[in-house]
């Protein structure tokens, strides 16, 4: 699975395989995603609060989960 649209059709199958491997194929993109963004975001300046508070979580739990990579 390589391109949105399939993972897109993969999520809706009825085949456990298929939609499984699709849920963890758009949860390591989603994982990257938010990487890139909160690197994004500390690059313009935002706090570790605002990230937090745009992504819904403590601010503890997004500074630990990323504090290294940026």
């Amino acid at each position: 699975m390589t391109t949105m649209t399939e993972l897109a059709a993969a999520v809706d199958s009825r085949d456990p395989a298929t939609g499984l491997a699709a849920v963890a194929a758009l949860r390591r993109l989603l994982d990257e995603l938010e990487a890139v963004q909160v690197s994004n975001a500390r690059a313009q300046g935002w706090t570790w609060q605002a990230i937090a508070a745009a992504l819904g979580v403590r601010r503890q739990s997004v500074h630990k989960k990323h504090a290294g990579r940026v």
